[in-house]
């Protein structure tokens, strides 16, 4: 059988380097400790921002806690994520969200009192203190929301929660990533193949197919197993949410995850509509797949099922030039940090070992590098998502090298932009540089790949965590079964009838996203962040003068401008539907271009 290799077997240059934050843990413990002396000092201003100078003196030692505590959960999660099955390193990633949620309690006050304040006395003391100004658009932002701001005591205590409330999506990590185990997958000479996080995008991309069949139905049975303990845990995260916008005094979970960023429900409604009534290019894509792969029937394990026998090897190495010769475009800067990134910096953590964590992502803070993890594959769909998570990763570089430490954090609408485009730039490069026919036919497969994992499944997925959260705020309950039907059905509408629905397998998606559905409607964003990817790469695949700047300036732009404001000076308003109609239409012309290939 072929097996996952140990995590001390994976070359050192394909790792992620985490001495780059801190040289040994002696030194990860000495800024723990320097943190918790601190958090006592956090506390003595607490009724004492009355002036300019002291409001100035806060902000600097919450900057100073804020920068230790992000330097300290970075270094957790970089032992954590590649081996979930080291306690050791568990201990360190719940040690290190302890204490940001204590830090978090310690600094809970100061939203309330400044709100106390008033804004017209804000507006004078920037005015008499200089260095107050750069706080002006974050003062904004506050008492935006300042109805959903509750007095020193319930800020503390709903900080306070912060660390037991991720509980739930903890134990379904822990689930996913450490504790479940899954039957091998077998092709059809026989041969058994490991089933993991890191190997199943692979798997599910073989020519056998019935190596795919066995690795979809065998991951998704051993979420079955588990589907009541899953259930328990979305439903507690779930009625978290709920608890937290009732708390804030927010008309709906949707509303109190969508507001502090500015952005209007309808923006998440818009595209659920615009959706739905795209669905018939996804038919019409599935009877091409159906018939390209010359099947009678077409089962979900199909739907990345090679449409031709020469699938090009994409070594880690070859990918990494194609993505800078794709992303040329936007200068020399944004290339050689690329470059420097991935392979002085070692940004990136390579390739799948046992207990990695499962997905990909770009995870750093303001001190540290942007670090990437992924399971790179050797493939189209690998250097895909290599592309994806340098976006939010250069993203996240320009930020902290442009922007004080206030505006260092962008919220994930505008993350999801930078991610999708990049991958639409580097698809664009191969589409245009690599004419045979095959390779063409891959890259488009890659490509309806990406649109359906962020442009059918996230939407479906919004849609169930919309109806969930609905349910739970009218106090009816959560179950296993219920949510494996919901599920199911919101599928069945997306295949359109031209594809075999197995309502278990299917309805148990929803348990094959551990991170995501904790992250409170985070999983419409990445529709929306695909539709505003290609609405501006178009204009930079087309030479449009001055796109390229617009573009970087808002990536360097990060938290100081709201995301909907952010985009539209690069050149995109989601607030419209059209994007979004826009992406759909990229979408169908990509299903025509393949119907050509395959004919």
């Amino acid at each position: 059988m072929q097996k996952l290799r140990e995590r001390h077997e994976i070359p050192e240059r394909y790792k992620w380097d985490p001495t780059s934050v801190y040289p040994s843990r002696d030194a990860w413990e000495a800024d723990i400790q320097h943190v918790e002396g601190k958090l006592p000092e956090l506390g003595r201003f607490q009724g004492r921002l009355k002036d300019p100078q002291t409001l100035l003196e806060w902000f600097e030692a919450a900057e100073d806690v804020g920068r230790r505590v992000g330097k300290v959960l970075v270094y957790a999660t970089l032992h954590y994520t590649v081996n979930t099955q080291d306690q050791a390193a568990a201990a360190m990633n719940d040690r290190a969200r302890g204490l940001m949620a204590r830090a978090m309690a310690a600094g809970a006050f100061a939203e309330p009192e400044i709100l106390s304040i008033g804004l017209d006395t804000l507006k004078r003391w920037m005015q008499e203190e200089p260095r107050l100004a750069v706080y002006e658009h974050y003062f904004d932002r506050l008492y935006r929301r300042q109805a959903h701001v509750r007095s020193p005591e319930v800020e503390e205590l709903l900080s306070q929660v912060m660390d037991p409330f991720r509980t739930a999506a903890s134990v379904h990590g822990i689930l996913s990533d450490a504790d479940l185990r899954f039957k091998p997958a077998c092709n059809s000479k026989g041969e058994e193949f490991e089933i993991a996080q890191g190997t199943l995008g692979k798997l599910l991309t073989d020519p056998d197919r019935e190596l795919r069949r066995t690795a979809w139905e065998n991951y998704a049975d051993a979420y079955l197993q588990f589907k009541n303990t899953a259930a328990a845990c979305l439903s507690a995260g779930v009625k978290q949410h709920v608890f937290l916008a009732k708390a804030r005094r927010y008309a709906s979970a949707l509303e109190a995850a969508l507001y502090p960023n500015h952005i209007p429900v309808e923006v998440f409604h818009n595209l659920i509509e615009v959706y739905r009534k795209s669905l018939p290019i996804w038919h019409r894509y599935w009877r091409l797949r159906k018939r390209a792969l010359g099947y009678d029937k077409l089962y979900p394990y199909d739907a990345r099922a090679p449409l031709t026998d020469k699938q090009p090897r994409v070594p880690y190495e070859q990918a990494v030039e194609w993505i800078c010769e794709g992303l040329a475009p936007l200068g020399e800067e944004y290339v050689q940090t690329l470059r420097k990134g991935v392979w002085e910096e070692r940004w990136v953590d390579v390739y799948p070992n046992k207990g990695k964590r499962m997905g990909a992502f770009s995870s750093g803070s303001p001190g540290t590098h942007p670090f990437i993890l992924m399971s790179y594959n050797d493939d189209l769909f690998s250097l895909s998502t290599l592309a994806h998570e340098l976006g939010h990763s250069l993203h996240s570089y320009f930020t902290w090298k442009t922007q004080p430490f206030v505006y260092s954090r962008y919220s994930i609408f505008v993350a999801e932009v930078a991610s999708n485009f990049n991958q639409a730039l580097v698809r664009g490069y191969l589409l245009r540089t690599q004419k045979d026919r095959e390779f063409q036919i891959a890259v488009l497969e890659e490509a309806m790949a990406n649109f359906h994992r962020y442009f059918f499944i996230m939407p479906a997925l919004a849609r169930f965590e919309h109806e969930i959260h609905e349910r739970v705020w009218r106090g009816e309950p959560l179950t296993a079964q219920g949510l494996i039907e919901l599920m199911a059905q919101l599928f069945e509408e997306g295949f359109g009838g031209e594809v075999e629905l197995d309502e278990e397998r299917v309805g148990i998606t929803w348990a094959q996203f551990p991170t995501h559905l904790y992250a409170n409607f985070y999983v419409y964003q990445y529709a929306t962040g695909i539709s505003g990817a290609h609405a501006l790469a178009e204009r930079v695949l087309s030479g449009e003068p001055g796109a390229a700047e617009r573009y970087l300036e808002f990536l360097k732009a990060g938290g100081s401008l709201y995301p909907l404001d952010a985009l539209k000076r690069a050149g995109v308003d989601l607030t419209s539907r059209e994007p979004v109609e826009q992406a759909f239409g990229v979408l169908e012309r990509y299903v025509a271009r393949l119907e050509e290939l395959t004919a």
